[in-house]
């Protein structure tokens, strides 16, 4: 995914940074990053409140298993719903929660 897409995808919140991290990149607005792109695919930012949501929506969290505990570790990270792709009015609302859950995190 091209810089030029990322940012047409998130331009309903205005500017956005893309800084390249994990062999993917970063997307941040206002300093605060609210979503991933790694090998192809994008992921939003998650939290309580909008977790129920991006489920509905058939969304999955991104989780890894840990190498020395062997323990499922979750990231706060959750595929975009793939009727955003389709739907500007789709894309907007995830790229708004993810906003939100961005301002909440610590």
């Amino acid at each position: 995914m091209d810089n030029a897409d990322i940012e047409e995808m998130f331009g309903s919140l205005g500017p956005v940074s893309i800084r390249r991290m994990f062999g993917g990149k970063g997307i941040y607005v206002d300093g605060r990053i609210l979503a991933l792109e790694l090998r192809g695919n994008l992921m939003v930012k998650g939290d309580d409140q909008s977790a129920g949501q991006l489920e509905e929506a058939g969304a999955q969290r991104w989780s890894y298993t840990h190498n020395k505990s062997g323990k499922e570790v979750n990231m706060p990270y959750w595929s975009m719903p793939e009727a955003a792709f389709d739907d500007p009015d789709e894309m907007a609302r995830w790229v708004r929660l993810a906003y939100e859950a961005a301002m909440r995190a610590k």
